[in-house]
């Protein structure tokens, strides 16, 4: 697994807390932050995926 991918999947793990934590406490600010915070690190992932599918296909 690439560096890329385990960054991106680090920071949409985190994400996903911070949504959870922030509707628990019924902060929306906190759960908006975590939402785009989880998609960054999908998009982080997903680049990362795609790069090592091209680098295997090469």
């Amino acid at each position: 697994m690439k560096k890329q991918q385990v960054k991106g999947r680090y920071e949409e793990a985190k994400g996903k807390v911070k949504e959870v934590s922030g509707h628990v406490v019924g902060n929306e600010k906190l759960e908006v932050e975590g939402k785009l915070q989880k998609n960054a690190g999908k998009v982080q992932a997903d680049i990362g995926d795609a790069k090592k599918k091209i680098k295997k296909n090469s």
